[in-house]
């Protein structure tokens, strides 16, 4: 495995992953209505690409298949962190979230999901609250945390 920044055509895959992640790792956090308002599976390639281009944005790839990637903007917002689900466990976030916090100077913040809670706070992030975020009428609890450096 190794981890080199992303590309353009990186974005549909990349959005793939995501919805597949979504839909069978987090499962047994969030309800499937949850995850559906979450991941609905039509995602907007341009918007992402867009974000994804302004961020810090690294992927990890294993065999020429992504595994995992993830997006850090310049002022220590850790926007994203997906690794696909059969390759959880094996050190790829770590690898990913280790390049992207050392582009960063200050502080570190994101907002974690109920499944991602445990690894951030394993890497030194804190909880600064409890929030419950919505998409479409329904409800998800995520976490803002944060990581002073």
């Amino acid at each position: 495995m190794f981890v080199r920044e992303y590309q353009i055509s990186d974005c549909k895959e990349i959005t793939e992953l995501f919805y597949n992640t979504v839909h069978t790792v987090n499962a047994k956090d969030y309800t499937k209505e949850q995850l559906d308002v979450w991941a609905t599976g039509q995602a907007d390639l341009e918007k992402w690409n867009q974000t994804l281009q302004e961020h810090y944005s690294i992927v990890a790839v294993d065999d020429e298949i992504i595994v995992g990637f993830g997006d850090i903007d310049k002022d220590g917002y850790l926007d994203r962190l997906f690794v696909h689900a059969d390759y959880q466990g094996k050190g790829i976030a770590t690898a990913i979230c280790n390049q992207l916090e050392q582009t960063v100077k200050g502080d570190l913040t994101t907002f974690a999901s109920i499944t991602a809670k445990p690894f951030f706070e394993k890497r030194g992030y804190k909880i600064v609250k409890e929030q419950q975020v919505e998409r479409q009428g329904i409800f998800l609890t995520n976490f803002f945390m944060e990581k002073n450096r």
